[in-house]
């Protein structure tokens, strides 16, 4: 199933989407009780999911604006760095060079904060006058249902509830000027998310397709059974000696054609328009000024 957080009567509710009817239903009214947080559902889902069923025509998608599935994550949103080969193969000659010996041992795992997290109709803020050098990157995100430590592989996939769409956006000087990512990754409205969360029972998240358009033009094209590290164990690695809880979430890394990694680089200017699409989820679409 498709469950998003909308304004629905001028305040955010968790819904029930049915994308292809573009008709949702808000939770509260089919479960007696239920708030309109995405983290009461994920924590709760096991025991009320048999009553989330639609009830009625539903409400007009089109009529409410979508907001971030999570809209304020517990804590910083797990990411990957260089997941895909291609990926790792375009930026195997640029400043990330010194990491080509360690690409394929373990996993490279930064953090976006919470902050700075925005739904898929919001603009991302170009930060005039810090970056000149700002990039995006389509990433297919896990979310975590069973919380745990030290997941193992083979159990790790029984964790997942579900996923969704992130924007990774990067400020690529930032990124390189302080040695390390969380700040070039983590300025205000730097993760877009969305446009809903896709139970796991829908979606294999091992074997889809991943995305990305800017202002129309096809820049990004890859499919997560070409990633480095697959879910179990970017799962696994997350989990080691620490406990991941319900809600939390794993950007799992982008494909080839981000600006970058073109020649010349291709940042990102007041105006542009980034649409991502994940087969079996849908599209995340943000205007950049």
């Amino acid at each position: 199933m498709k469950l998003a957080t909308l304004k629905h009567n001028g305040n955010p509710a968790v819904c029930l989407v049915d994308s292809g009817k573009q008709r949702y239903w808000p939770l509260a009214d089919l479960i007696p009780g239920f708030g309109s947080n995405m983290h009461q559902l994920v924590q709760q889902f096991d025991a009320i999911r048999h009553q989330i069923q639609p009830r009625g025509e539903g409400l007009p998608l089109d009529a409410s604006l979508l907001l971030a599935p999570i809209q304020r994550p517990f804590r910083n949103v797990f990411c990957v760095g260089r997941n895909y080969h291609a990926h790792a193969r375009e930026l195997s000659s640029s400043v990330f060079k010194d990491n080509d010996k360690n690409v394929q041992s373990w996993p490279i795992v930064f953090t976006k904060v919470p902050e700075s997290v925005i739904g898929p109709n919001d603009a991302v803020a170009l930060p005039k006058g810090i970056s000149e050098q700002i990039d995006y990157e389509a990433e297919l995100a896990v979310i975590i249902g069973k919380g745990g430590k030290n997941i193992s592989r083979a159990d790790a996939m029984n964790h997942v509830f579900g996923y969704t769409i992130v924007n990774d956006v990067t400020a690529r000087d930032v990124q390189m000027r302080h040695q390390q990512w969380d700040m070039g990754k983590s300025f205000d409205t730097f993760c877009p998310m969305g446009p809903w969360v896709v139970t796991a029972d829908e979606l294999d998240g091992g074997n889809t397709r991943v995305r990305c358009w800017v202002n129309g033009e096809l820049r990004q094209d890859g499919a997560t059974p070409d990633l480095i590290f697959d879910l179990p164990t970017l799962i696994e690695t997350c989990s080691r000696g620490i406990t991941l809880h319900p809600g939390d979430i794993i950007a799992t890394g982008t494909p080839a054609g981000v600006g970058m990694g073109m020649n010349p680089p291709q940042y990102l200017k007041t105006g542009d328009v980034v649409r991502i699409e994940i087969d079996g989820i849908g599209v995340l679409e943000n205007t950049f000024k």
